[in-house]
């Protein structure tokens, strides 16, 4: 491994979001973000009650290195469920606003959401293509 490679300022960024949180909206639960060894990876951990369905899994974000290749410049992810499907994101953080899109960066479903002055809670929406879509907020525990 080269030794010069270090995490992007983009996915350092997305450390405002380590620890525990309480998720409530359309979706109600907790989730908790940690740093996987090295700073590369940003790992989530989702216990939740969606639409009267748990959703329970594991989100891997970071910037996407396939052997043999530059690394990518965007914030990528992918969540495994306990049913055994996955989804795939892309993270931003710009100032206080966080965007996640579901799928690929600019595509019509994704989150986004404002820190509070003292990153105590991001408060925010799903915006689903057609209309739909969810109020959602995640407070520090």
């Amino acid at each position: 491994m080269d030794e010069d490679i270090r995490p992007s300022a983009a996915v350092t960024a997305l450390g405002r979001l380590v620890g525990t949180w309480e998720v409530t909206g359309g979706a109600a639960g907790t989730v908790r973000y940690e740093w996987m060894e090295g700073g590369f990876f940003l790992l989530q951990h989702v216990e939740l009650e969606q639409f009267g369905a748990p959703v329970t899994g594991l989100e891997v974000i970071g910037n996407l290195h396939p052997f043999g290749e530059p690394v990518g410049t965007d914030v990528a992810s992918r969540f495994y469920d306990a049913r055994g499907n996955t989804f795939d994101y892309v993270y931003e953080l710009v100032g206080d606003t966080l965007t996640i899109w579901a799928g690929a960066r600019g595509g019509p479903a994704y989150f986004e959401g404002v820190f509070s002055a003292d990153g105590s809670t991001v408060a925010g929406a799903w915006v689903y293509p057609g209309g739909g879509g969810y109020e959602s907020t995640m407070t520090r525990v």
